[in-house]
């Protein structure tokens, strides 16, 4: 038990200097700041490039709104048949893929709400048909690393704000919103042939990738001389709609104007559950959630330490640092209990001869030793020594060996008679006090 503690301590004791050696070199990383360029559109972020304001203003507001961490696929699931509006905001970290955009398109026709607020939207070349309607982006400005996403004037620089070109749903209360110089434009228009198409979409190509074939022209809801900034149209039973400035509903910019309340009539104009997407931005169910909870702390780095140290003991338990030793063979069974065993197989066999011969053969051995004469002397010898140096009588003693002898040469004897020999045994080892002698040693011996 003593080794054993000793052994917790020390592991105690390699933990904790480990964790201080974890802590003392463990420094902090600093926040990176925000940069338009390369901006964070996700709910989860609270810089000036996230959209965390806006999802938590819809949850306190008492509306549904769920993080989307799964596939576009989910969205055809049982589950996925409660989301009314999907909304991707900004350039996301994961790529669509081809499943995906076809999923998202059935999603759409199926009824659903596409919201899409991006400057340059994914694009598709194989899409539209003739008499399908073109949707193209324009740039008017690219940011740079040295623009502050937190700077409003930097961020409006000779931006006017955008009226409403007629009233709808999705500019309900809204008299004007406040854009970025980087929003991009949005310019319509029809594709009368197959011909004028294919030209057209070798430069310009189609957004979204949904088909717009034979559906009805799609609605401006805000516009300047260089294009739309808000259309929306129809999907099948379902709607998509375009925003091209993700600033206007990002931390940094929600509070312009009405920009707040165009977000809330953008993303609530399909009653029912609103899902912002959190996969393409790297957020999916396929991370570990645990590794990025602790990341950027000591903890994984403790944890690691904390492994190793496991996996060294186990690996030390199993090696010999020394010669090889065998076990250490433990009776499990007392004397009383060997002897009774004995003593009932004997008694079961008949063996009173085996039994005499166990005790005489003992009793022999301390007569000579008690007479000064060697073991294989003869009895008279053993009973002329012992009769010189006590009281016993030389010939009984002699006749009760001789007895003894003849009974372990084979002679029968009765169970009466071999008890009573034992008997006298026994009564000639107490008046020489062999006995007792010899337990008094054993005592001592015990008690060393």
């Amino acid at each position: 038990m003593r080794q054993r503690l000793t052994i917790i301590l020390t592991i105690v004791v390699i933990i904790g200097v480990l964790a201080l050696i974890s802590s003392l070199a463990y420094v902090k990383k600093e926040k990176l700041p925000d940069y338009e360029i390369a901006p964070n559109r996700s709910t989860y972020h609270s810089g000036p490039t996230g959209v965390r304001a806006l999802h938590d203003f819809l949850n306190e507001s008492g509306y549904r709104v769920i993080r989307w961490k799964e596939t576009p696929q989910k969205l055809l699931t049982d589950s996925g048949k409660l989301v009314k509006t999907f909304v991707i905001v900004g350039q996301v970290q994961v790529r669509f893929t081809d499943a995906e955009h076809k999923a998202l398109s059935r999603w759409v026709a199926g009824g659903g709400h596409l919201v899409l607020i991006d400057r340059n939207p994914e694009q598709d070349h194989d899409t539209a048909g003739p008499g399908s309607w073109i949707i193209t982006t324009k740039r008017t400005e690219f940011p740079s690393f040295d623009v502050n996403p937190a700077d409003v004037n930097q961020m409006t620089e000779r931006v006017l704000a955008f009226k409403p070109v007629q009233p709808t749903v999705l500019t309900r209360n809204v008299q004007s919103v406040q854009p970025s110089r980087f929003a991009s434009r949005l310019n319509i228009h029809m594709v009368s042939s197959a011909s004028e198409r294919s030209s057209t979409t070798e430069e310009n190509n189609s957004l979204t990738g949904l088909e717009t074939t034979g559906s009805p022209a799609p609605v401006v809801h805000l516009l300047d001389d260089k294009g739309a900034l808000l259309i929306d149209f129809e999907y099948g039973m379902g709607r998509v709609s375009m925003l091209t400035d993700p600033y206007m509903v990002s931390n940094g910019g929600i509070n312009l104007k009405d920009n707040l309340q165009l977000a809330v009539n953008l993303l609530t104009a399909a009653d029912g559950l609103i899902a912002f997407d959190e996969y393409h931005q790297g957020k999916g169910l396929t991370q570990n959630s645990i590794a990025g909870y602790f990341a950027g702390t000591p903890v994984l780095l403790l944890a690691g330490q904390a492994g190793l140290v496991v996996l060294l003991l186990l690996w030390t338990k199993g090696r010999r640092f020394g010669r090889p030793l065998p076990l250490p063979q433990v009776d499990r069974r007392s004397s009383l209990e060997y002897v009774a065993s004995m003593a009932e197989l004997q008694q079961r066999a008949r063996a009173f001869d085996l039994a005499i011969e166990n005790i005489y053969t003992r009793t022999r051995r301390v007569l000579a030793r008690h007479a000064g004469v060697d073991y294989n002397s003869s009895r008279t010898e053993i009973a002329s020594g012992i009769a010189a140096r006590g009281t016993i009588d030389a010939q009984k003693l002699e006749t009760l060996m001789r007895r003894c002898e003849d009974v372990i040469n084979g002679q029968p004897c009765s169970w009466r008679e071999s008890i009573d020999l034992v008997r006298r045994l026994r009564e000639v080892e107490r008046d020489l006090g062999l006995r007792m002698r010899a337990r008094e040693e054993k005592q001592a011996a015990e008690n060393i």
